[in-house]
């Protein structure tokens, strides 16, 4: 048995078409972002389907927040011994292959697939990525999007930099730093794994909440560090992404235009949808891969 892990903040209906489409073969966990309002027809629907939800963070980009919501999927999920294979989307994903073939593919299949490199290798809009978590950072609190935040951001990198803070070694971690994309495709053992660590490792958890866009990098931190699991590791989590501004999004909100590239390629999901410009997206998708409900 298999379990979908939703991350979502918005547009409920959507969530729950997705949720819908993915729960002919797969166990459904959800974690809607407190802001969200949830109608008692939501739940009503959810719970007739079998479809487990949860709303208990607030959720805040940047913050650790994020991976504090997929964490806490993560061990509800664990409670069902039958879970074996764990998918982490967000709520603006999408399938793009058939459901059924989806399934079969991670079936008995102990390989972990998400993107990882070493912090210190990667240099973004001139940060240094091992900063975000070498630094303090309080994006629960601080909006990081606003122009506050951007200028806020920079003047704590600055300010930290001059002071040479270095969290690793006030709190006495000693790993090397991995990041990557939070979306992934997770054995039910890596899962574990990274569940019984965390509650082990306050430190580790320290440095993840007071870090910037921590759900990035604690999965793949935990899991490299450990030979084993490293081994079994795919750079690669089979996701369809457009890295450019569309929609007012960055990565674009999807439409009808990238048809053709989703279906030539070697994807499982594909994001970000907003129903406003990605419905036809959604029916084309479904249809092609005989996924309508």
């Amino acid at each position: 048995m298999q379990a979908i892990l939703i991350l979502a903040h918005k547009n409920v209906n959507q969530v729950l078409r997705l949720a819908e489409v993915l729960n002919r073969r797969f166990e459904i966990y959800i974690h809607f972002d407190t802001k969200c309002f949830i109608s008692d027809k939501d739940k009503t629907f959810m719970d007739d389907n079998g479809i487990r939800y949860i709303s208990e963070v607030d959720v805040n980009w940047g913050s650790w927040s994020i991976g504090e919501a997929a964490y806490r999927l993560m061990k509800i999920a664990l409670n069902n011994p039958d879970i074996s294979y764990v998918h982490v989307i967000s709520g603006q994903d999408w399938p793009v292959r058939n459901v059924d073939e989806l399934y079969e593919m991670f079936e008995n299949n102990d390989k972990i697939y998400m993107r990882y490199i070493k912090a210190e290798d990667r240099v973004k809009s001139h940060e240094r990525l091992i900063w975000w978590q070498k630094f303090y950072f309080n994006y629960d609190t601080v909006k990081r999007r606003t122009f506050f935040g951007k200028f806020y951001h920079r003047f704590l990198i600055f300010v930290q930099l001059l002071l040479r803070v270095n969290k690793f070694r006030k709190l006495g971690i000693k790993l090397d730093i991995y990041t990557g994309a939070n979306w992934m495709d997770l054995p039910r053992d890596a899962v574990k794994y990274c569940v019984d660590y965390m509650e082990s490792h306050p430190e580790f958890v320290k440095m993840l909440q007071t870090g910037c866009f921590s759900d990035e990098f604690w999965v793949q931190t935990i899991l490299c560090n450990n030979s084993e699991f490293l081994k079994r590791c795919k750079n690669e989590n089979h996701r369809y992404i457009k890295w450019v501004e569309q929609y007012g999004s960055n990565p674009a909100v999807l439409d009808a235009g990238e048809f053709e590239k989703i279906t030539e390629g070697d994807f499982i999901f594909a994001r970000k949808f907003d129903p406003k410009y990605s419905g036809e997206l959604m029916d084309k998708l479904d249809e092609f891969y005989g996924n309508k409900i």
